[in-house]
């Protein structure tokens, strides 16, 4: 054993956002399964001595329109399911605490997190249902503005009506009630305005459950070198994606070059379940997105690792960790196909000069002194 498998092992190592529920729902997944080209199950869990992953509870604008609240319980219920079938080998967790317990149990720690707030329907009500659930953070959007926050992912859309400060007066309500159950706020999809009105409003450490550098690549999702610096004084941290397409500019680049085809590629699913009287599944459209990703080479494993250092550069060992995207990302660079291959990240870390320490705190325990934050703070709230 070389001492970064032995740093690796000895860590806890969170990561905060997988989109597994969906093929928990619509495939009918059993995590206790093979991968079928997936990138999380049992076994790559363990085989990447992966402690807790978030598993996004995202529904899709459009395919669901009318029916949000629906599909994020159904989500939800396939999480809890699975936690069911499976007691010893998971743990449903809605702490930092439980987390740890898992660890010790030797279980996988699986969380809750909202992704898009279009999931509440405008309702504060249904928000404290979903934490009720297990739910622990909630990304404010997801790539559409929801009415009271603004997205990254239609900025460029006219036909969109913006806040008038990135947060409507609702905004700034679920932001505060999020604070007061111990929610955390996730900024990652949100638009730049609205990013900085959440830090204005926030009195708890936020996160970026799954976003990467702007200098780096420049997609709208990464955060800016001035907000990473403004996540540092906010005291959160930021979560790095794995996919190619927010790490490598010429990935992106391509990719943005085929968005019009693959775009065609993707409504002909759709129309195609619609005609069956049925929404098209998950996978179905994930085949279609691999399909085109795979037709831009890979970047090389080196550009995680870019990222990850620019990072903790840029806001501070301090606010940096892993936010794969597994099961949600067409493309990953070369080296990294699942969950098993997170060795490899803390390896590329130590050879270029990061201690055990540092690479415990990207590993993990960055976000679980985050988790920690927020939870305390809601204690003093609530008392």
């Amino acid at each position: 054993m070389n001492d970064a498998t032995a740093v690796h092992a000895a860590a806890l190592v969170i990561d905060t956002h997988a989109d597994t529920a969906q093929r928990l729902l619509d495939e009918d997944y059993d995590l206790a399964g093979p991968l079928l080209g997936g990138h999380l199950n049992f076994e790559a869990a363990r085989r990447g001595c992966l402690a807790a992953e978030f598993f996004a509870i995202w529904v899709e604008p459009k395919r669901y329109r009318g029916r949000y609240v629906q599909r994020t319980l159904e989500l939800i219920d396939a999480v809890h399911r699975q936690a069911e079938k499976h007691p010893d080998r998971m743990r449903l967790a809605v702490s930092a605490d439980d987390m740890l317990a898992a660890r010790r149990e030797g279980k996988l720690a699986v969380l809750l997190g909202i992704e898009g707030g279009h999931a509440i329907d405008g309702s504060i009500r249904i928000l404290r249902d979903y934490y009720r659930l297990g739910a622990r953070y909630m990304t404010l959007t997801w790539s559409n503005s929801n009415g009271w926050a603004d997205s990254s992912g239609d900025a460029l859309d006219a036909s969109v009506a913006r806040t008038a400060d990135g947060l409507s007066d609702f905004g700034v309500e679920v932001v505060l009630e999020m604070n007061r159950l111990g929610m955390m706020v996730d900024v990652s999809h949100v638009s730049d305005r609205t990013f900085y009105r959440t830090l204005e409003v926030t009195r708890t450490p936020v996160i970026a459950s799954h976003s990467s550098a702007r200098a780096i690549c420049n997609a709208p999702r990464n955060l800016t070198d001035e907000m990473l610096r403004a996540m540092t004084k906010n005291g959160g941290v930021v979560m790095v994606n794995f996919y190619s397409a927010f790490l490598c500019e010429d990935f992106r680049k391509a990719q943005v070059a085929l968005k019009p085809e693959r775009d065609q590629a993707v409504q002909a699913v759709m129309q195609k379940a619609e005609a069956e009287g049925r929404v098209a599944g998950y996978h179905e459209v994930d085949v279609v997105e691999r399909a085109f990703a795979a037709r831009t080479p890979r970047p090389p494993f080196s550009i995680l690792i870019d990222h990850i250092d620019h990072v903790a550069k840029v806001a501070g060992i301090d606010h940096v960790g892993l936010g794969s995207d597994f099961d949600g990302i067409p493309a990953m660079p070369e080296g990294i196909d699942s969950a098993a291959d997170l060795p490899r990240i803390t390896e590329a870390l130590m050879e270029r000069g990061y201690s055990a320490d540092d690479c415990a705190k990207i590993l993990g325990t960055n976000f679980l002194r985050v988790f920690r934050e927020v939870e305390g703070a809601a204690k003093e709230r609530q008392g």
